[in-house]
């Protein structure tokens, strides 16, 4: 079998390669082992079977939640809609949920969920309804609530899928005062808040900009300081990925590559990733964009030449087969897992910066904890705040103006006097967030003398879930 073969047919249990990074983590903390097996063992898993009735014929679905740990409460964690949808693969999206919040100090247990699905195949009729059950055998088990656990979207599910789960629990729930906040990521109708769409590809910007502020890291891989003119790969074009790319793209950054399931386009003076998008709209795909070369082989983009590679979508896409080919400096993962163990290993040892998915793509869980807080506090961020911000803003412009005898030109004064909205105050809490992150776990790193950011953000994850448990009481 060759190289290529091998790589395609190989499966990896996504689970035990979390398992794996943590064992590599525990060799750094120094508390009993059955303790720590407690922290890597998920504490409930909810597997259900249940009939819904789409056209003449009754179906079985398959369906999960995982709540991995209980630490903090409430647990936390999205929904997918997938036919590749299994229990190892909830159990290890609920574990990276719990390290993704405790790494960004976000106070919930991880949690996950999944149906096993075709979402593109389902009438949407039909979609409400699984997903309306769904919630009502939820519910039974007390497997969700405000303070017990918070679904969000994943991959396959959004705004609309997390609209029925809310009105669901609503009309099943009665007298629960805040009923709105048993589920994250609404439209901003139902509760949501601005900024949760794109928060997670928003997210991995700032994660990657903060570490490409640092001299000595940049040094490090032969790279100057800042994102402005650095090649960046990007695999995965959906809502992560987009975002992401927009988000770099305005930074200055180059997008020489976007490779999707049929192909990639590549073309090194960069892609205009709007025209991409609108080109993908209009023709179904990304390949054929003017001024491109097609590459046949999604694969492949991987491994052409880049400062920057951003795999968005699967995991498991780097492996022990083609992580020698792979030329990028730096890897962010902003997809789950997307690098094995294997490859982890090898990219190591050539130098490779890798940023880690428990902490780069933390920016969903991060918004979606600011729309939990405005759901429990019934009150909308900024407005208590705003007008007060334009009020001093005014009179801090009249001090000025009277001061230099000048007049400040209209369109500048707007643009100085406008009070904080929304989603400037989701943006700028994001951005402290993920900042603060990578600091923790790049100064832990240098401290304890750590191979790497991932073993690193690991340690941090699990000092933080043993402080929790020491304060409950829990751990003698």
């Amino acid at each position: 079998m060759s190289k290529k073969n091998q790589s395609k047919a190989e499966t990896y249990s996504f689970f035990s390669c979390i398992e794996k990074n943590f064992d590599k983590a525990a060799r750094y903390i120094p508390i009993k082992k059955g303790l720590l097996e407690q922290i890597k063992a998920c504490n409930a898993v909810y597997r259900m079977h249940f009939p819904i009735k789409i056209g003449k014929e009754i179906q079985v679905i398959e369906a999960y939640r995982v709540q991995h740990s209980h630490h903090k409460l409430p647990c936390k964690g999205g929904i997918r809609y997938s036919i590749k949808v299994n229990q190892d693969e909830v159990m290890t999206l609920a574990a990276l949920m719990t390290y993704k919040c405790a790494i960004v100090d976000v106070p919930f247990g991880g949690a996950k969920g999944g149906i096993k699905i075709d979402p593109q195949i389902i009438s949407v009729e039909n979609i409400e309804k699984i997903t309306r059950r769904y919630t009502s055998e939820l519910i039974k088990k007390n497997f969700i609530g405000p303070g017990i656990d918070v679904p969000a979207p994943d991959y396959g599910t959004g705004e609309r899928e997390m609209s029925w789960i809310f009105d669901t629990f609503l009309s099943l729930t009665h007298g629960e005062v805040d009923a709105i906040a048993c589920v994250t990521g609404k439209p901003v109708s139902q509760g949501g808040v601005r900024g949760r769409k794109e928060a997670t590809g928003l997210g991995v910007f700032y994660g990657i900009r903060e570490l490409c502020k640092m001299k000595e890291e940049m040094l490090s891989v032969g790279l100057d300081v800042g994102l402005n003119g650095k090649k960046v790969i990007i695999q995965g074009l959906g809502n992560v990925g987009y975002h992401a790319a927009k988000f770099f793209h305005e930074a200055g950054a180059i997008i020489v590559a976007l490779a999707e399931r049929e192909g990639a386009i590549y073309n090194k003076k960069g892609l205009n990733v709007s025209n991409v998008i609108l080109h993908l709209k209009n023709t179904g795909s990304i390949l054929n964009f003017p001024e491109s070369k097609n590459i046949e082989d999604t694969e492949k983009a991987l491994e052409l030449e880049c400062d920057l590679l951003i795999p968005a979508a699967l995991e498991n896409v780097i492996h022990k087969y083609n992580a020698n080919r792979i030329k990028a400096k730096i890897i962010g993962e902003a997809a789950n897992g997307p690098v094995t163990p294997e490859a982890d290993d090898i990219l190591g040892k050539k130098g490779v910066i890798i940023v880690p998915d428990i902490y780069l793509n933390a920016g969903g869980v991060t918004v979606s904890y600011f729309e939990w807080l405005k759901n429990l506090s019934h009150v909308r961020y900024g407005r208590m705040e705003k007008r007060f911000s334009e009020n001093m803003n005014t009179e801090l412009l009249q001090v000025i103006e009277n001061s230099c005898r000048k007049k400040i030109p209209i369109e500048e004064k707007k643009m100085i006097l406008r009070g904080p909205r929304e989603i400037d105050l989701v943006r700028s809490g994001l951005e402290d967030t993920m900042i603060n992150g990578f600091h923790k776990i790049r100064d832990l790193k240098k401290s304890l003398k750590i191979e790497n950011l991932r073993t690193a953000a690991f340690v941090l994850a699990i000092n933080k879930i043993i402080d929790s448990y020491e304060k409950l009481g829990i751990f003698p």
